[in-house]
């Protein structure tokens, strides 16, 4: 057994010197592998940037609207929506962002009487519109009605919601007030109760994470004059 081991190796060919390795060749090997990893997603990273289509030029356009009773001319992007226009151009910081899709009514304000979700509304909508937010209903010193009725019922806890929750009130009063129906509306026309199931409905739009529908409804209804 041991004869005919030594007979294969005696057969196999001597070892070549061009396969002596040194731990500088090793090093040396490993470097350049790891250069080539780097270098290659580089490259190709390069090659796809220099065929992708030039970045799109921004379309502006000028609207001039009143904020609160005073007028403003801004030039935007016309994609700016108007919430990001009364915030960030304006500095109206009331209206609040929430989820900016159109579902929390945080960003709730009225545009010539009538209740809007502003970060569904381009501001290049609104040329020579009437535009309220939470600061143009009331002042620290002046309350609004709605805004002494939420206090009184507690009708917040973060309060994050509240600006939203009041100027969507204050429209809704508006509308049962000119006979506007809603989806429960039991007549239509102008002499329209004030109900329970009424505020209910119609403030649907507006999402509370607090949970203080209960004590809203109340503050709503005590401005409304409706007894519980």
């Amino acid at each position: 057994m041991e004869a005919a081991c030594q007979q294969k190796c005696d057969a196999m060919p001597p070892i070549s010197d061009d396969l002596n390795v040194t731990r500088r060749t090793v090093v040396v090997g490993t470097a350049a592998s790891a250069a080539t990893l780097v270098v290659r997603p580089a490259i190709a990273q390069e090659t796809q940037e220099s065929r992708a289509p030039p970045p799109a030029s921004v379309v502006t356009t000028s609207v001039s609207f009143a904020i609160n009773g005073r007028r403003e001319s801004l030039t935007l992007d016309a994609r700016t929506s108007l919430l990001d226009a009364l915030r960030e151009h304006l500095k109206v910081s009331g209206t609040k962002k929430g989820c900016d899709h159109g579902q929390c009514g945080a960003c709730t304000v009225i545009v010539n009487g009538r209740r809007i979700n502003s970060c569904l509304s381009l501001a290049v909508m609104h040329e020579g519109d009437e535009i309220t937010s939470i600061e143009g209903l009331g002042t620290p010193e002046t309350l609004h009605p709605m805004q002494v009725a939420f206090i009184k019922h507690d009708g917040f806890q973060c309060g994050y919601c509240t600006p939203g929750q009041i100027c969507s009130a204050v429209a809704v009063l508006g509308e049962i007030k000119a006979g506007i129906p809603s989806h429960v509306s039991e007549t239509l026309t102008s002499t329209m109760r004030v109900t329970d199931v009424e505020l209910r409905e119609r403030m649907s739009g507006n999402i509370c994470r607090c949970g203080a529908y209960a004590n809203i409804l109340a503050a709503i209804r005590d401005v409304a004059g409706v007894q519980t």
